[in-house]
């Protein structure tokens, strides 16, 4: 029985074996058939073209190589034989490939060979075969990059295959662009009537292709109703453009706002918490930055998780680093808030320093997964960084769960003991001399996670942080010393106006003008948006 068994599976495999190479003749023989067809049709340019039909309705896999390289001017004849080749310069040579089976056929001069001239007429008949086939794609993305490709030049061969594509088509991105390459070709080429029809089918696309044919149109002086028809459909189009743009305006502003709020909420915490002016604070950032860089540098394979991996070790970098500066400099300092200052400005310096001595004085290039490069199209006319949107969502995410720290658990709540009323708290048996240190390391390390995601927004170097202190305080005190909501809202509202005042006055005066409005306004209100409470607050 055994024997029996093994013979049945040698007879089917050597069925196999020969129905795959029987395929594979079939399909080489096709391909013969089909070069030797076009070679013969060559002596006849009447009919080249059906030869072109022939191939292009074919099941042969090189069909789209053979209509490219005739158009591109790369099919050839080699004189000796008349064999069809496709031709690669090498100098003053030229390399040859057969066009039937992709073999080699090593090196000759020039004048063994000639090229196979077409018409304007067949390059039109090629770019449409070719643009039938790669509407034809089975991948939607693929089919709706062909159009796109065949929209910059829509002529009669490019629209019969839209036509033939647009009623077999089942995926709905594809059929709507499909029929608005038919009506831009109606805008360009159709009939009075056509054209209205066209625009009224176009209705409020955004697309620059729409909008300069309507600007052409809106200007026509032969027809005035087709005129009045494409203004009217201008105006409207260009009034949603301006409302993107101001959709536009507003995200970058929340995008710099959740930067900035990023920036200031670890100084939030050890502004309000400890009264402490750190100027060390935009290190910390360039810290957090620096160890996005770091494990990138150390792990070049895992580009595309390296900021999952950074954020834990960034926190815990600046977290000793914030601990160990309280421990050495901060806790013999306090009640001194000029000479705190002082000490945390050398620290920076230091700092800076250090990072210029033992890695270099030039920024350093961190590397964006690709999960986090290109715009999110929501229309032609809208588009948002996915990066901005990225960091946008994170900054949430850390103030919800720096929120929940504070609110929901012991630490939270001492922390928020010490920083209502330092000696009730130590009455009630806080160890506010470890509940600073905490605090103070925790701050530094919400700046280090800030510095991982600003370092896919900006250079790193050993500057960065400096860019941010100034603003961090500035958000700090215009949201509420040590209120954490109070520094979000601030946050945000500062980037928003920023943005919206740059188109109006430019970005530094933008800055100036912020500025000057959070001097009235605490001049105003002292204690900021969100007032601190509780009796050391003065309540």
């Amino acid at each position: 029985m055994p024997i029996k068994i093994l013979k049945q599976l040698i007879l089917v495999g050597m069925v196999l074996i020969v129905g795959v190479g029987h395929s594979a003749s079939a399909d080489q023989s096709q391909a013969n058939q089909l070069i030797d067809t076009l070679a013969a049709q060559l002596k006849d340019r009447k009919t080249l073209p059906s030869a072109i039909d022939e191939i292009a309705a074919s099941d042969a896999s090189q069909k789209r190589v053979w209509l490219e390289s005739l158009l591109n001017g790369r099919l050839y004849q080699r004189k000796s034989d008349q064999k069809m080749v496709l031709v690669e310069k090498s100098g003053s040579n030229f390399l040859l490939i057969s066009a039937a089976d992709g073999s080699s056929l090593g090196e000759v001069g020039k004048r063994e060979v000639s090229k196979i001239k077409i018409n304007n007429s067949l390059r039109a008949k090629l770019r449409g075969a070719i643009s039938a086939m790669s509407i034809q794609d089975p991948d939607p993305q693929a089919r709706l990059a062909a159009i796109e490709q065949m929209m910059q030049s829509l002529g009669e061969p490019e629209i019969a295959a839209i036509n033939q594509q647009l009623e077999i088509e089942s995926d709905d991105k594809v059929k709507s662009l499909l029929a608005l390459a038919n009506q831009i070709h109606a805008l360009d080429h159709g009939s009075s009537e056509e054209k209205q029809d066209a625009i009224e089918s176009i209705g409020l696309n955004t697309r620059d292709d729409v909008v300069q044919r309507l600007q052409v149109l809106a200007l026509s002086e032969d027809d005035t109703v087709l005129a009045e028809k494409a203004s009217t459909a201008l105006d409207k189009i260009l009034q949603r453009i301006s409302l993107f743009e101001k959709i536009e305006t507003l995200f970058f502003g929340l995008s710099l706002g959740s930067v900035l709020a990023m920036a200031a909420i670890g100084l939030a915490i050890t502004f309000g918490v400890m009264g402490v002016i750190n100027m060390a604070h935009g290190e910390m950032i360039m810290l957090g930055a620096y160890s996005t860089w770091f494990i990138q540098q150390a792990f070049p394979g895992i580009i595309e998780y390296s900021l999952i991996v950074a954020l834990p070790f960034a926190f815990a970098v600046t977290f000793m680093v914030g601990v160990l500066i309280e421990y050495l400099v901060i806790r013999h300092l306090y009640g001194r808030p000029l000479e705190t200052l002082l000490a945390t400005f050398g620290i920076s310096l230091i700092l800076q320093q250090a990072v210029r001595t033992g890695i270099s004085s030039q920024n350093v290039p961190v590397s964006n997964p690709a999960w986090l490069s290109g715009q999110w199209m929501i229309d032609p006319a809208l588009s948002i960084a996915v990066n901005r949107m990225v960091i946008f969502l994170f900054c949430i995410f850390v103030f919800v769960a720096l929120t929940w720290l504070l609110r929901k658990t012991f630490f939270g709540l001492k922390v928020r003991a010490v920083s209502q009323n330092r000696q009730m708290a130590r009455a009630m048996g806080a160890k506010s001399s470890r509940i600073d240190s905490m605090t103070f390391g925790l701050g530094a390390g919400i700046a280090g996670v800030a510095g991982v995601a600003l370092s896919q927004l900006t250079n790193v170097g050993p500057n960065m942080g400096q860019s941010y202190i100034v603003d961090s305080f500035m958000v700090v005190v215009f949201g509420g010393v040590g209120n954490l909501w109070g520094t979000l809202l601030a946050g945000l509202s500062l980037g928003v106006a920023n943005k919206l005042l740059e188109p109006w006055v430019g970005a530094v005066l933008a800055k100036i003008a912020v500025l000057v409005f959070i001097i009235f306004f605490i001049q105003r209100y002292p204690r900021g948006l969100f007032p601190q409470r509780g009796r050391a607050a003065g309540d």
